[in-house]
């Protein structure tokens, strides 16, 4: 399997946090999730002239690479406030660069596959309608993942199921349709 399959086929709905109508995933989650898989992984904050970041007329500017397995995907982010709008360059402060770097490396691992599809549509024009939607078991099971993940007895995901089970209605085919579930597990998620 390559790399990118074996990441992209991670479910990441679960560690995502929604604010304002974008969706973040903890960059110390997905950090921990690269190095268990690929331990030699590193990433680069690149610095112009000694600092780790670039400030031009337009706001100020990162630029994260993550390299696994020899392979490097470099992200650019914008420093960005808490409505996803540019900083003016003499407004940025080191905590807005940090986070910035931050949600950079987070960019720069989905680009080898994980949590990649949180970004689709990301560049697509907002529509007058769009409601930003709080991250509920509810609506995370009308989002499957773009493939199913196999259910683990005893992880924590497994724990939740087993609990949005106990709801009336749910039942174990709607689950079937978010992950693969073997027999030993529908044992013992009865």
């Amino acid at each position: 399997m390559t790399t990118f399959k074996e990441l992209n086929k991670i479910d990441v709905n679960l560690h995502t946090e929604k604010k304002g109508r974008f969706t973040y995933l903890s960059w110390a989650w997905a950090w921990q999730q690269l190095l268990a898989r690929y331990p030699d992984s590193t990433r680069t904050v690149y610095e112009i002239d000694g600092l780790p970041y670039i400030a031009t007329n337009q706001g100020v500017m990162v630029k994260v690479g993550v390299t696994v397995k020899g392979i490097e995907h470099i992200e650019y982010l914008p420093v960005m406030n808490h409505q996803n709008k540019c900083i003016p360059a003499d407004k940025a402060n080191m905590m807005d660069i940090n986070k910035a770097i931050q949600r950079c490396t987070v960019k720069a691992i989905a680009r080898h596959g994980l949590g990649l599809y949180i970004y689709a549509g990301e560049d697509l024009p907002d529509s007058e309608d769009s409601q930003p939607q709080k991250q509920t078991w509810e609506n995370l099971a009308e989002q499957p993942p773009p493939e199913k993940p196999e259910l683990e007895p005893n992880s924590q995901r497994f724990n939740l199921c087993k609990n949005w089970l106990q709801k009336p209605g749910n039942t174990i085919q709607k689950l079937r349709e978010r992950y693969t579930i073997s027999k030993e597990v529908e044992q013992l998620l009865k």
